[in-house]
């Protein structure tokens, strides 16, 4: 307390309370000062105007969070002519990394004041057209979305119906804006250290034929790319097509790795879930992990840190996915004629006890 309400027994109300202590709910101009902003800022971070530094940025943000600011978006939506909602549309709502991906959309989207519609096609191609072209018809304000099959001009053919983000390895041609990590250093690096540590029949499970030509074919290039640099061959009987990437593709894959003449030493996965039904064979046909096969997945999905042993991976920056998707859409819908951009995003190596003898369970970040 200060001086002054000492002596009338009264505290000062802090953002978020009234003088009489009753919660009521927080401003803009109450996020400002505890950012140590200005309004004007918290108003441009709220909208995704591009020209707020980043560490400024994740500040109001942060304040945000902290105090449970919801924005008056009918008002707010009323005044710029909007529906207040964007959309996320992605493959398989029940693969955990697109789960885990629509999370930290939905906690972006609300940090911008926005409601999420989340939408699914199965990687089916009419679906995702007809999906695009239906957000469309003045549902949404805008649409990120992970296509399977739609790439280059066939997804020519459905851009200008809504303000679009592409999220996600299928080729854009550069005619809409996209985030995407770099696949192809991904996989070389997961492929790399199961080198490094003494690997030489390193099978690949996940490459599959078109339409499917994007993240699989980038991680398979990856994969290739590292048995070239260290001398190795090439063996097509190492890389196993996985039609969907769920659990029981990746044991399958392993099952029919073990029957060939020459079985790998290790096996890298283009996706966790592969990964983990790899585990499950090996477990099944009496095989140890990493000391007769080492595993490698991709996404860093919850489930990786708690299998038994836990799962090497490959991590992308999820939450920096969904920062630069929302921020590059928001921007889209205020400024449609604007050159597209791509945004590249970071990821991280965690080698954990599949790859590693000893390695403590979720190291590697």
């Amino acid at each position: 307390m200060t001086a002054a309400n000492q002596q009338t027994g009264k505290s000062e109300a802090s953002p978020g309370e009234t003088r009489a202590g009753a919660a009521r709910s927080a401003t803009v101009k109450d996020v400002a000062t505890l950012a140590g902003v200005s309004p004007k800022t918290v108003s441009n971070v709220i909208n995704g105007f591009a020209h707020v530094a980043p560490e400024t940025r994740e500040r109001v943000q942060r304040a945000i969070r902290q105090l449970g600011y919801r924005p008056n978006r009918a008002a707010r939506n009323l005044r710029r002519g909007s529906t207040g909602m964007i959309a996320l549309v992605l493959p398989e709502l029940d693969v955990p990394y697109f789960a885990e991906l629509g999370r930290h959309f939905l906690t972006t989207a609300e940090e911008h004041g926005r409601t999420l519609l989340i939408e699914q096609t199965l990687g089916d191609r009419d679906r995702e057209a007809s999906v695009i072209n239906g957000l469309g018809d003045h549902i949404v304000d805008g649409v990120v979305v992970s296509p399977l099959a739609l790439h280059g001009h066939a997804l020519a053919g459905h851009l200008g119906a809504v303000p679009l983000v592409l999220i996600g390895e299928r080729p854009s041609g550069g005619l809409t804006d996209h985030v995407v990590i770099d696949n192809v250093a991904a996989a070389r690096e997961a492929v790399t250290h199961l080198i490094r540590g003494g690997r030489r029949r390193i099978a690949a499970v996940g490459p599959q034929p078109e339409p499917y030509i994007g993240t699989p074919l980038l991680r398979r290039t990856g994969y290739r790319q590292a048995l070239e640099a260290a001398g190795l061959p090439l063996d097509p009987r190492l890389e196993r097509e996985a039609p969907r990437y769920h659990l029981r593709e990746g044991a399958r894959a392993m099952d029919a790795l073990l029957d060939g003449p020459d079985p790998p030493d290790a096996v890298f996965c283009f996706n966790d879930a592969l990964a983990l039904g790899a585990l499950r064979t090996l477990y099944e046909r009496g095989l140890r992990v990493p000391e007769d096969v080492a595993v490698m997945g991709f996404d860093d999905i919850e489930a990786t840190r708690y299998s038994t042993p836990s799962l090497s991976t490959v991590a992308p920056d999820k939450g920096a996915i969904a920062r630069h998707a929302v921020s590059l859409l928001l921007e889209r819908i205020d400024a449609p004629g604007r050159p597209p951009r791509e945004v590249v995003v970071g990821h991280t190596l965690c080698t954990r006890e599949s790859t590693e003898d000893g390695a403590a369970s979720g190291g590697g970040h």
